[in-house]
């Protein structure tokens, strides 16, 4: 499948409002909402699954990697993970971040930004059977994204919880994103996940220095 075929939703776009959200943080017991940031500073938002996948866990370290940078920039991050708080706060007890954590397991923030749902027909099926994928270069080499996935599961030694086969059952094969919103509430830069190279784009992240580089255009505005 290539990205002229993944039926896309139509995401917020740079320069549209971004929707509103009230989240429970993985933290503590408060509630993370856009407001919290309007007007105080720019937010990096980033729309993860949940911990059962594995491109989704080895983003989060990404993402916590350079979170420092972001906020020299006047950013604050927000990662959205689409799982129950408590299912977050054994994993994160275990594999801390420096990452701001809310937890929705019902991707209504997903579908309050847009972030496409691919339906999961006999060609996607056997697109994930078929697309070769190594997203971080952790593998040998390119695998299937069915096997992909696999073969990272075992690598970290993950064994699904019941509330991530609650998680799967309600998300697959949800896509991700990223947003920068300017403290005016306004989103300044998108990046949908499989957007410019289709399946084959599963899993990537634009690189630190393309994201620091529209967070440094986004400061501007």
């Amino acid at each position: 499948m290539t990205a002229a075929t993944i039926a896309l939703n139509q995401p917020v776009a740079a320069g549209q409002p971004a929707p509103d959200f009230a989240l429970p943080a993985v933290a503590d017991a408060d509630t993370i909402s856009l407001g919290d940031y309007r007007g105080r500073s720019p937010l990096f938002l980033a729309l993860l699954l949940g911990l059962w996948c594995p491109f989704c866990r080895r983003q989060l370290v990404q993402l916590g990697s350079f979170e420092g940078k972001l906020k020299a920039l006047g950013f604050e991050s927000l990662a959205v993970v689409a799982t129950e708080p408590e299912n977050a706060r054994l994993y994160f007890k275990f594999r801390p971040t420096r990452l701001r954590l809310a937890s929705d397991p019902n991707l209504t923030t997903h579908r309050a930004y847009g972030v496409p749902k691919p339906e999961p027909t006999p060609e996607l099926m056997a697109q994930l059977e078929t697309v070769r994928v190594n997203p971080t270069g952790e593998l040998p080499e390119p695998l299937p994204i069915a096997q992909a996935g696999k073969v990272l599961q075992e690598l970290d030694g993950y064994v699904n919880t019941p509330a991530d086969l609650g998680d799967i059952e309600r998300q697959w094969p949800q896509l991700k994103a990223l947003f920068l919103i300017d403290r005016a509430g306004i989103v300044r830069w998108a990046n949908v996940e499989c957007s410019e190279e289709g399946l084959a784009g599963l899993g990537k992240l634009p690189s630190e220095d393309v994201i620091l580089e529209a967070a440094r255009a986004c400061a501007m505005n």
